[in-house]
C-alpha cells in the first residue's frame, strides 16, 4: 500500500464544487488501505472550518488528517513579533505569534481569496508597512508563493505576485512555508511515518507540487483538473510518474501498478 499526499483546491474540488467522482475515489483510496494526508496551500480559512467544508462536500477525513501552511507559520514563527498581511478568517491558526504593527522581526504573507478582503490586506498601505519593515531587518516569510489559482470563474492572481514584488524592492529572499517547501513534505511524511520514495504526491500543480515533491524524493500523479494546462507541463521539462484524467482514475490505476 501507498503514502499519498492529496492536495485540495484543483484535485478534490473547484470553489466548493466537487471534481466528480473525487469523493468516491477518496473513499476507495482508504479502503485499498492507503494511508492518507490532505496538504494544502490554502491560507484563507482554519484548520478545523476547511475540514469541515470538506467533510459537508463528501470527504472523510478527520481535521488532524488535513495539513495547512497557517498552523506551519505557527509553528516557525512562535515567540518572533510578526506583521502578518494575511486573511483574518486564519488569525487564530497563528497562535503563539505576535502579531504586531511595527518593529517586527518577521513579515508574513498569506494567500488571497474570492473576497474583497485581499484589497485591504495587500493594499499600498500595508505593503509600504512591509516594505518598511523588511528595510529595518525584518525577516520575509510566506504561506506560499503561488501566481494563482483556477476558480469557477477562471484563473485569480494570488499572493506571490506580492512576495515577488517585495522580494525585488528589498533584495530579501522569502522563506516558503507550504509547498513545495522541503520543511512542509518533510512534516507531511513525518505524520504518515512514511518515506518519500514510496509516497506519491496528488496534484494539479506542475510548478510548485510536481518540481517540489520530485526534488524531494516523492513519486508523482498529475491530475488534469484545476490548474493543469498542458501547455504548462510541456514547457517545464518535468515528467510525473503519471497524468490522469482526474482523481476519480487514481485507486484504479494504483490497483493495477502496485
Amino acid at each position: 500500500m501507498a503514502c499519498i499526499l492529496l492536495d485540495i483546491d484543483g484535485v478534490l474540488h473547484v470553489s466548493g464544487e466537487p471534481i466528480p467522482g473525487a469523493v468516491e475515489a477518496v473513499a476507495r483510496l482508504r479502503e485499498q488501505g492507503h494511508s492518507l494526508r490532505f496538504v494544502t496551500n490554502n491560507s484563507t480559512r482554519l484548520r478545523a472550518v476547511l475540514a469541515e467544508e470538506l467533510r459537508l462536500l463528501g470527504f472523510a477525513l478527520e481535521d488532524d488528517e488535513l495539513q495547512t501552511t497557517p498552523r506551519a507559520a505557527a509553528r516557525e514563527l512562535a515567540g518572533k513579533r510578526v506583521l502578518a498581511l494575511v486573511m483574518g478568517a486564519i488569525v487564530p491558526d497563528l497562535e503563539g505569534i505576535e502579531l504586531v504593527g511595527d518593529r517586527a522581526d518577521a513579515v508574513l504573507l498569506g494567500g488571497c481569496d474570492e473576497t474583497t478582503e485581499p484589497n485591504q490586506v495587500f493594499s499600498w498601505m500595508n505593503l509600504g508597512r512591509a516594505f518598511a519593515e523588511l528595510q529595518m531587518g525584518a525577516e520575509l516569510y510566506c504561506l506560499h508563493k503561488n501566481k494563482w489559482w483556477q476558480t469557477s470563474r477562471g484563473p485569480l492572481l494570488d499572493a506571490g505576485a506580492f512576495v515577488a514584488g517585495l522580494e525585488y524592492a528589498t533584495g530579501v529572499d522569502a522563506t516558503v512555508l507550504g509547498k513545495p517547501s522541503p520543511a512542509y513534505f518533510a512534516a507531511a511524511l513525518d505524520a504518515l511515518g512514511a518515506q518519500p520514495e514510496l509516497t506519491w504526491m496528488v496534484t494539479d500543480d506542475v510548478e510548485a507540487d510536481v518540481r517540489g515533491a520530485q526534488s524531494f524524493g516523492m513519486r508523482t500523479a498529475l491530475v488534469r483538473t484545476g490548474k493543469f494546462r498542458p501547455e504548462t507541463l510541456e514547457s517545464s521539462g518535468l515528467v510525473p510518474e503519471i497524468v490522469l484524467s482526474s482523481l476519480a482514475h487514481l485507486p484504479e490505476w494504483l490497483e493495477r501498478s502496485l
